[in-house]
């Protein structure tokens, strides 16, 4: 069904302006995709926490999606897995069999993010020809597509790191990686939002509150050095760190302002202090914001992130002192996502209604 004519408003110039139009299917298409995106980085997470990143050390983008057929091709990627650092240096005590378990898991990390982009692609190119995306939407959309085809090469990119030298990936591609991800879940949930329910300009509170966005990212995405160095393996202890609140030994590298980047101690601790200081700005934020004059829907926002934003210091001191158990690890990646689903939210719903 193509558009209907959209209804107009006189702006205070006297201007007729077209009233933006919800268009429903549009919108849950592009939050399903935004959910397999979230299931994305959790099953990201779990592969980076099983170290199971690297058992694949061949990109094939469309050969990629036949799995190993019979015991010939197990054999022929156990054997192309041996030449590489990460069995040579850890894993050399794995059979077949115990090389399966770890395959299977980067298999369907990598089968997942290609569902994604069919999921993407098919229902992009039908509602362009139905004409239910208008102009900005569609190019918008075809930025989101690319987006998600340079997600694939970065993926490839920071695996390529672990396949040199170290048996490990590079700390700073693969948070790159993960901060791309967050990118693409953030646009698809706010294009989903305007479609869903059009809002129109931004109000001086849903400006502020991204920057409280924009704060929530950046200790996320401190969070994938802490994954990349195994930063949270060590001083598991809450509050104190190493028994001080601020321990000794921070900066200890050669330049120092490399430190937060390659030195676990102050990583880890930077990451602790990101976080309190993330807590208490959404905090002040929602005691701010709740005192004023408010919808209903935009309370429930506020109080929604506010509960997001709790939940996620409660997990992230969990996996601290449960030294990464891995059900707990996933659950605090999963949660850093769900933090930001509500603060994109919040931050739409503090708009000012079309």
């Amino acid at each position: 069904m193509s558009r209907s004519v959209s209804p107009t408003f006189h702006s205070a110039s006297g201007i007729n302006i077209a009233a933006p139009q919800p268009h429903r299917a549009v919108a849950m298409w592009l939050f399903f995709c935004a959910f397999m995106v979230f299931v994305m980085v959790v099953i990201g997470g779990l592969t980076r926490l099983t170290e199971s990143g690297l058992s694949i050390v061949e990109w094939h983008p469309f050969t990629g999606i036949i799995p190993p057929l019979n015991e010939g091709d197990w054999q022929r990627l156990y054997q192309e897995y041996s030449q590489y650092p990460e069995f040579q240096k850890v894993n050399g005590w794995m059979s077949v069999a115990d090389f399966k378990s770890i395959f299977w898991l980067e298999f369907i990390h990598r089968l997942w993010g290609r569902l994604i982009g069919v999921v993407f692609f098919i229902p992009f190119v039908w509602f362009l020809v139905k004409r239910s995306i208008d102009g900005t939407t569609k190019w918008k959309l075809a930025g989101l597509f690319v987006l998600g085809g340079l997600q694939g090469v970065m993926g490839w990119y920071m695996v390529m790191s672990g396949l040199v030298d170290r048996p490990d990936v590079s700390q700073y591609r693969l948070t790159a990686h993960f901060g791309l991800a967050l990118i693409i879940f953030i646009a698809l949930l706010w294009v989903g939002l305007q479609q869903y329910a059009p809002r129109s300009g931004a109000t001086a509170k849903s400006r502020r509150i991204l920057g409280v966005l924009a704060l929530i990212v950046f200790t996320a995405l401190s969070g994938g050095f802490v994954a990349g160095t195994n930063a949270g393996f060590i001083y598991n202890t809450f509050p104190l760190m190493d028994g001080h609140l601020i321990p000794d030994g921070l900066f200890a590298f050669d330049p120092a302002w490399m430190a937060p980047f390659e030195d676990v101690k102050t990583i880890q601790f930077d990451h602790r202090w990101l976080a309190k200081l993330t807590f208490f700005v959404v905090l002040f934020f929602w005691w701010r914001t709740i005192r004023l004059d408010l919808s209903a829907d935009q309370k429930r926002a506020c109080h929604l992130m506010l509960a997001a934003v709790c939940l996620q210091v409660a997990l992230g001191i969990s996996t601290l002192l449960s030294v990464v158990w891995l059900p707990l690890g996933v659950t605090h990646q999963a949660g850093a996502v769900i933090l930001i689903t509500a603060a994109t939210f919040c931050a739409y719903k503090l708009r000012d209604p079309a």
